[in-house]
């Protein structure tokens, strides 16, 4: 409703810009700058986080996975995105169908994980629908991490000082 009265709003200014000025150059650069707030206001806010490093040095955050909160650590080397099992259970994924045929390195040493899609995975205003993700087995793993499936589809990330921005696509 307010993206209607805004074009309406913008409609009118343009339309009162022709009678006021009656210049056609004047004209031009008043649908010009209409056209430019248009697209502004319907991009919306960027759509970026903050994630301040920790103590330890890694950049933590908590994550929502199908509508449930769960912390995280940022691994860039990780391919993708790995959950544990106590994480996966919490957050409804169907673990009793899951095939562990997939070879990983992790802190711990190898283990098999298997794959499978979250719906929904959110960071703050990041939202990413059909995720790739890997759970490992049960004892396998004691963190989340928020690896390069989901890093890859955003617009881009960055380390500034102690900073990580990760920036969504408008």
């Amino acid at each position: 409703m307010i993206r209607i009265l805004l074009v309406i709003g913008m409609l009118a200014a343009t339309a009162g810009a022709v009678v006021a000025y009656g210049d056609p150059a004047r004209i031009s650069a008043a649908g010009n700058l209409v056209s430019t707030m248009l697209r502004e206001a319907a991009a919306g806010p960027p759509r970026s986080v903050q994630i301040p490093r920790t103590q330890s040095g890694d950049f933590t955050l908590h994550a929502k996975i199908n509508g449930v909160k769960t912390p995280m650590i940022i691994d860039t080397g990780a391919t993708s995105v790995v959950l544990t099992y106590e994480t996966a259970k919490a957050a409804g994924l169907p673990l009793e169908l899951l095939k562990y045929d997939v070879d990983v390195e992790t802190a711990g040493g190898r283990a098999r994980a298997a794959r499978l899609t979250l719906d929904k995975l959110a960071v703050g205003k990041l939202v990413e629908r059909s995720v790739p993700a890997l759970v490992v087995p049960r004892g396998q793993m004691k963190a989340n991490l928020l690896g390069m499936s989901f890093l890859n589809r955003l617009e881009s990330w960055e380390v500034r000082a102690d900073r990580l921005m990760l920036h969504g696509y408008p």
